[in-house]
């Protein structure tokens, strides 16, 4: 090694030692006599001195220094100056007066500023990631995800859990997203996709017998990407035989623990709530609800019925609902303010917001439509005291769920109701198959290896496949983990009998011709003896997201790509050349 210790390993003892350290000037002052650098590299900083009265040609040499020089030097450890600490760093009670400079390597012209990197425009960041990546707390993030991985690997070794490896060129299956196709050179005209996810492999792996399986694992979905996705993305995977639902949760419950224990010195409360998926919906309005804060949704059907609002009538008797959420302390807002509220809620999808402002007595200009009682009754079942607001939507159940729920985590912000801490939450049972209104047809809420719960199974296989009323009632043995409002993870119990692989096929409209081309290897794979097995596939980018507190998994990723799905350094994807293409037995049309 060129160096005897990192510029972040040095410390008080080290004082007296001549030693040589390197790595990249992070900031320089000049101060007439003595020469400031701040020395950085993955550990931190030390501060170097270059003094005149120490070595001439070394301080002659810093005065040519700039930002991201890469640079060796070698001196003596001193303690700093009475006065001239810095607390607030690792190695502030020291500095080195430095003997020796070499310039390892210059820099040019720096596309942005290095401490004000956070702020530059995203483009020219992800342009010159290697750049943004030198920022300590992009590097800290990258560290921390490292830690969480080993956390992971750690916990499943010792719960004797095997890291199986699954292809990565496989077969195109329908799992919910667009796949990524890769041409077969040797086999023209045919394609492999990139997986989606390790699920049919993973399920093999139980039916020979692994019994516990997991993987860090990389996965592909050619999707419209948002703040929280990316076309790559990776997964803690794991699978495992002759289980029940309570078996993996408890499972992950304690990994969760300990990994949180472990990396961030936090304690989680475990066991984690549970809520079941209609119970979410009720009062939260989605089935990924941030439980740090209340504003839950109270249903007002029955006392909105009780009046003579028209908005609200309309809206029951076309079938569908009217809901209301309490905005604490708001009823000191303008009309002014609360248009713009109306205009929120507008943009979220509903028609309008009604209000009422609990002020001396109700002020609103929807009151005079119910009786005092009523108006009573709204502001109990909210618990609304003097000086809230009560907000209402009355549309399609959809709508009403889709708005409030956003409004809930809008408020929660706008009122500070939403304290720093890690709450985890599990929503059970999910419906099985969801109707799609434009296909005409049922689809998996999950994914079509998802069991149907005990008591719905034969229901299921006795059934009718066209009986929409009895399959819009079965439940699955399905479970989402969510962590402050964040979905970071799902899985199933999956379905092990062939009879009833074959009856999901039919029930969402897969012929035998099609489920045997497309997952004819699972079939067969059932009929010799497959256990009951279950698993989960948590979200690695998003839980490492909320673990140091970024603000986009693309934070925690080291080579993201933007919302087009391109890597602005590295120019991927590209055009090939004509050799490569015909090779593929692949013709492009001019554009």
């Amino acid at each position: 090694m060129i160096r005897d210790k990192n510029c972040g390993d040095i410390r008080e003892p080290d004082i007296g030692s001549v030693m040589t350290i390197t790595g990249w000037v992070f900031r320089r002052r000049d101060h007439g006599g003595l020469i400031f650098i701040d020395l950085r590299d993955r550990s931190g900083i030390c501060q170097i001195v270059f003094s005149p009265d120490v070595a001439v040609d070394a301080h002659e040499i810093a005065h040519d220094l700039r930002a991201e020089y890469v640079i060796s030097v070698s001196g003596e450890m001193r303690k700093r100056p009475d006065g001239t600490e810095n607390p607030s760093i690792p190695t502030g009670m020291t500095e080195m007066y430095v003997h020796k400079l070499v310039v390892l390597n210059r820099a040019a012209a720096l596309p942005f500023n290095m401490e004000e990197a956070a702020e530059a425009g995203e483009a020219l960041r992800f342009r010159h990631r290697y750049l943004d990546l030198r920022r300590p707390e992009m590097q800290q993030n990258l560290m921390m995800r490292h830690r969480i991985i080993k956390g992971f690997r750690d916990y499943l070794d010792m719960k004797s859990f095997l890291e199986i490896e699954t292809p990565m060129l496989t077969k195109s299956t329908p799992e919910g997203a667009r796949d990524y196709l890769v041409p077969s050179r040797l086999n023209p005209g045919h394609f492999y996709a990139l997986p989606q996810s390790p699920q049919l492999f993973k399920q093999i792996l139980m039916v020979a017998g692994f019994e516990k399986y997991f993987q860090i694992v990389r996965c592909f979905r050619d999707e419209d990407l948002r703040a929280d996705r990316q076309p790559e993305f990776t997964q803690v995977d794991l699978e495992m035989s002759f289980v029940d639902m309570d078996d993996i949760l408890g499972l992950i419950e304690d990994m969760m623990k300990t990994i949180f224990r472990e990396t961030l010195g936090t304690d989680i409360e475990t066991p984690f709530q549970r809520l079941s998926y209609n119970e979410s919906m009720e009062r939260f309005g989605n089935d990924k609800p941030d439980m740090r804060f209340g504003l839950e949704l109270k249903d007002m059907a029955d006392l909105a019925g009780g009046g003579n609002f028209k908005v609200f009538l309309d809206a029951l008797q076309s079938g569908g609902m009217v809901k209301a959420i309490n905005g604490k302390g708001m009823a000191a807002l303008s009309r002014k303010e609360l248009d713009i509220l109306t205009s929120e809620a507008q943009s979220f999808g509903a028609k309008g917001l009604a209000w009422i402002k609990v002020k001396n007595g109700f002020e609103s200009p929807i009151a005079k439509f119910f009786p005092e009682e009523i108006l009573r009754s709204m502001a109990k079942r909210l618990q609304a005291e003097e000086g809230d607001l009560m907000l209402f939507i009355a549309d399609r159940s959809k709508v009403v769920y889709d708005v409030l729920s956003r409004m809930r985590l809008e408020l929660g912000k706008r009122l500070n109701l939403i304290q720093p801490d890690y709450k985890f939450v599990w929503i059970t049972d999910f419906p099985l198959l969801e109707w799609d209104e434009e296909e005409e047809r049922f689809q998996a809420m999950h994914h079509p290896f998802t069991s149907p719960i005990a008591g719905d199974m034969e229901k299921m296989l006795a059934g009718d496949a066209g009986d929409r009323e009895m399959l819009s009632s079965l439940k699955a043995m399905a479970y989402d983990i969510v962590l402050n409002g964040n979905e970071i993870g799902g899985g199933s119990i999956r379905i092990h009998r062939r009879d009833v692989q074959k009856k999901m096929f039919e029930v969402l409209n897969i012929s035998d011709t099609e489920a045997e081309v497309k997952f004819g290897f699972l079939l067969d794979a059932l009929k010799y003896g497959a256990p009951p097995h279950g698993g989960i596939a948590l979200g690695l980018d998003r839980l490492v997201m909320l673990m140091t507190g970024a603000t986009s998994i693309r934070d925690v990723i080291a080579f993201p790509k933007t919302q087009k799905a391109f890597c602005m350094m590295s120019g991927a994807p590209a055009l090939v050349e004509p050799k490569q293409l015909k090779e593929l037995h692949i013709k492009t049309d001019e554009v």
